[in-house]
């Protein structure tokens, strides 16, 4: 993973952070649910933008450098990992 994207998703994933944890006191605070699920709503959405990133992470470098060699296997594993990837996300 490069620097700067590395640097990038953990301050994504401390706002994040910050978040569930705003989340958690609202629930503390019994407040209104529709605030409560407005805000769940804004952190699977900002959890979505780092698994994205993370994804195209991925694809650019891992699977990218596995094609660049020519080994077949290397590449069939590659193939795999992501299609095993997707499998579960589809659940």
């Amino acid at each position: 993973m490069h620097r700067t994207n590395k640097t990038n998703l953990q301050n994504r994933l401390s706002r994040i952070e910050g978040q569930v944890r705003g989340i958690g006191r609202m629930v503390e605070e019994d407040r209104y649910c529709i605030d409560i699920l407005t805000q769940l709503t804004a952190v699977r959405a900002a959890l979505s933008k780092v698994e994205h990133e993370l994804l195209r992470e991925h694809i650019d470098h891992c699977v990218g450098a596995a094609f660049a060699t020519g080994d077949a296997v290397e590449q069939r594993a590659k193939a795999d990992e992501l299609v095993t990837l997707l499998q579960r996300s589809l659940r």
